[in-house]
């Protein structure tokens, strides 16, 4: 497979397989229960998604990648929660920081991979003329779909009170909800700075869809 082509059948089925397996895993003795069906429930939701929407709305390779490297930080966060995750509390140790950082990266993915996907949804729609303006809005998206999720979690605070510690994973920390979009937004930037030229050749590639 070149990287200018969509992942054949095969290795979209055995991704797809390998995920339902870890996410069962994940849930098989979680910290918190009621946390780990709200942190793996855009894995959930995203899944029957993307299986229904494969043969009219193919994505590139690059694409499903990070949906599925975004899956298994969303697993793994809920299975330990975000606060108590052992890679966090390594890097923890090793950045010399004041809490454990995990939070932060999954914020940078829900920043980094919604850039990818609402990129390639107004470059296949062809909804937007002009680069300038198309990373703009892509930024802007994102940076929606951070205030939401946000929102989420303000919802599940009042809802649950001390029960929702869990999921929000402040850990303390008064900034928390703004520290989250802003690593949304640094996650955006770096997808378009990084990968717009890659994804670009593969939405030219006469083998994809």
């Amino acid at each position: 497979m070149t990287p200018s082509t969509t992942p054949p059948n095969l290795l979209l089925i055995t991704a797809g397989l390998l995920l339902v397996v870890l996410l069962a895993l994940s849930g098989w003795q979680p910290y918190d229960r009621a946390t780990w069906l709200m942190e793996v429930a855009p894995v959930m939701i995203a899944l029957p998604i993307l299986v229904a929407t494969r043969q009219r709305f193919p994505l590139t390779s690059l694409l499903y990648a990070c949906i599925f490297i975004h899956a298994l930080i969303l697993m793994l966060g809920g299975a330990y929660t975000y606060a108590r995750v052992p890679l966090g509390f390594q890097l923890q140790d090793l950045l010399h920081l004041g809490r454990n950082p995990y939070d932060k990266i999954g914020h940078f993915a829900q920043g980094f991979v919604p850039a990818l996907v609402t990129r390639e949804i107004l470059l296949r729609g062809h909804h937007v003329e002009g680069r300038k303006m198309l990373a703009f809005l892509t930024v802007c998206v994102v940076l929606a779909i951070s205030a939401t999720y946000e929102f989420i979690e303000w919802g599940a605070a009042l809802a649950l009170g001390q029960g929702a510690d869990e999921f929000l994973g402040t850990q303390g920390d008064p900034w928390d909800t703004q520290s989250d979009m802003f690593f949304a937004l640094l996650g955006a930037i770096t997808a378009l700075v990084v990968f717009s030229r890659l994804h670009d050749r593969q939405l030219r590639s006469p083998n994809y869809p």
